[in-house]
């Protein structure tokens, strides 16, 4: 892969204006080694999987030297399939020192979806446990060069309190010293302008696209959060592989040397508990997460003194329940909006008045340049309500290896479009409006309704179909799926769920209600009229709540 991903006058651009530096996140560690070896970096689910920051510094060297021995080359890309915890982490470094491109999966990721990123990136190697989410990872593994990926090393990573064993074909690397790892990795280490992360993203193609990362892309956002200090405590219970979750736990706490909590998988008790243990102060989840906290019983009787911000991102907190949320912990709920790949142009702050910060995602930042258009692709001057774009420091470089993706990312003039309709007041604060894009945004995860209905249409059984967003006041929005069968016969959940787990479709995709009809509606251009789905399933809903 071409590490090079920003033109040198973007990057002269950005450094002369102060966004961008030529320090490293793995030189951010190894001065947190200096100067607080023993001072805790990370505590995964079990306390005794913990890392200092000596320990992230040289386990991270000596692993990245082992990985430079395999006979990859600087920029070659690194397939890492990891739950949440430490292990992702010192993943994540091993690879930027090594000089390597971490390819970072979905720990929810299906069979397909895995197997597309890798191909679409090239990979051939990719790091794992034993076993994943309850599956056998060598078999995962087995079924994935099934589907032609590239796949030709599984490496196999045993991370232990105070020790970390990678294996290959079951044989232990031989991971050197801290002194001949250096000189192993001498040149090789990827810079902070340089492609380091590709995650993916959801697309209208049934496919994810393959998002590009730079370091300083993701430092810029956090010199946007000055309510953030050194003394934090962060717990992250979103996905490290994805933006909000590389930026709440792989960046801002690395700047700042603070300890960051993370959990395998998010459990609401888990939690709490967790964050009156560790005395978490600020809280990294999206608004489902905040929902079925505020749910829970055990709200009540847990000390959350110590949390004094949730951050919140994916999609706005609704205004009561954020206020209710506030009111019962003392905490203040944060918000942005932006996407994975303009990483955020806008955020609240604990000084905004309660209406700004609950009610809007935040002021503009102005080096982001918010700009709004209409349909005809000409800029808003006076509404202030448009389709909206933007350009600056924080944005990707693009899609890797997708053309036609990044045709429609950007426009001719360099411009980015967020896909959103967004309106902009008269103090630069923004708030959305609707979407451009056929999403359903379950949990603050984006959901192709044309990715799910092209699964759909490979059930024997189904002659017709068309997936809409269902209101739900937990996760915001579930996936519905409107039917037309072979056989006139109903189609239950269980039912097509197995059929798509057979294919290897990710669970996040599979329909929660299914509506069996005798045809579909049709607009005035013979397309499938989904306004009237979405108005007939908030009437089914609305029904059933009266009944």
């Amino acid at each position: 892969m071409d590490v090079n991903v920003f033109a040198p006058d973007v990057v002269a651009e950005h450094t002369r204006n102060g966004f961008w530096d030529d320090e490293s996140i793995a030189e951010r560690i190894a001065a947190h080694a200096a100067t607080q070896p023993d001072s805790v970096a990370f505590v995964g689910d079990d306390d005794d999987l913990s890392l200092t920051w000596r320990e992230y510094d040289e386990m991270s060297t000596g692993l990245a030297a082992a990985l430079s021995q395999l006979g990859l080359n600087r920029g070659d890309p690194l397939g890492i399939l990891l739950p949440d915890g430490p292990t992702a982490h010192l993943l994540y470094v091993a690879a930027e020192k090594a000089g390597l491109v971490a390819i970072g999966i979905g720990p929810r990721a299906g069979l397909r979806e895995v197997a597309h990123v890798l191909g679409e990136t090239a990979t051939t190697t990719l790091v794992s446990e034993d076993s994943h989410r309850g599956a056998d990872m060598h078999a995962f593994v087995d079924d994935i060069r099934a589907l032609d990926s590239p796949i030709d090393r599984h490496i196999v990573i045993d991370h232990r309190p105070g020790s970390v064993i990678a294996r290959l074909d079951g044989a232990p690397l031989a991971i050197p010293g801290t002194t001949e790892a250096k000189r192993l990795l001498t040149g090789r280490a990827l810079g902070p302008n340089e492609l380091f992360f590709i995650n993916s993203t959801s697309g209208t193609t049934g496919m994810p696209k393959c998002v590009m990362h730079t370091q300083n892309r993701w430092k810029y956002f956090h010199t946007k959060c000055r309510q953030f200090v050194p003394d934090d405590v962060f717990m992250v219970v979103v996905p490290s592989p994805f933006g909000f979750g590389l930026w709440m736990a792989h960046f801002s706490p690395t700047m700042l040397g603070a300890k960051t909590v993370l959990m395998r998988d998010f459990d609401v008790d888990a939690t709490l508990e967790a964050i009156e243990r560790h005395r978490v102060t600020v809280l990294a989840a999206v608004t489902t997460q905040v929902l079925m906290l505020l749910a829970s019983p055990n709200l009540a009787t847990t000390d959350l003194s110590s949390l004094r911000i949730v951050q919140s991102g994916g999609e706005r907190v609704p205004f009561e329940p954020a206020a209710e949320f506030e009111r019962r912990t003392g905490a203040k709920i944060l918000q942005f909006y932006g996407s994975n790949e303009a990483g955020c142009v806008c955020g609240t702050t604990v000084d905004d008045t309660p209406a700004k910060r609950l009610g809007t995602a935040g002021r503009i930042f102005p080096e982001m340049h918010v700009r709004l258009f209409d349909d005809d692709g000409n800029d808003v001057t006076a509404a202030g309500v448009g389709r909206s774009a933007c350009k600056g420091p924080g944005i990707t470089p693009g899609y890797y290896g997708n053309a036609e993706a990044n045709a429609k990312l950007f426009r001719p003039d360099g411009w980015m479009y967020l896909g959103d309709i967004v309106q902009i007041d008269e103090d630069d604060y923004l708030r959305v409006v609707g979407r451009t894009a056929d999403f359903i945004i379950r949990g603050g995860q984006n959901i192709s309704a044309p990715a799910v209905e092209e699964e759909l249409l490979g059930h024997p059984r189904v002659a017709m179909a068309a997936v809409v967003a269902m209101p739900d006041p937990i996760v915001g929005e579930r996936v519905c799926a409107y039917v037309v069968t072979s056989d006139s016969a109903d189609l239950g959940v269980d039912e097509l769920g197995q059929f798509l787990h057979s294919r290897g479709v990710s669970k996040s995709m599979w329909p929660e209600r299914i509506v069996r009809v005798d045809e579909l509606p049709r607009g005035s251009g013979a397309k499938i009229g989904k306004a009237e789905l979405r108005a007939d399933i908030e009437r089914r809903l609305e029904a059933e709540r009266t009944d």
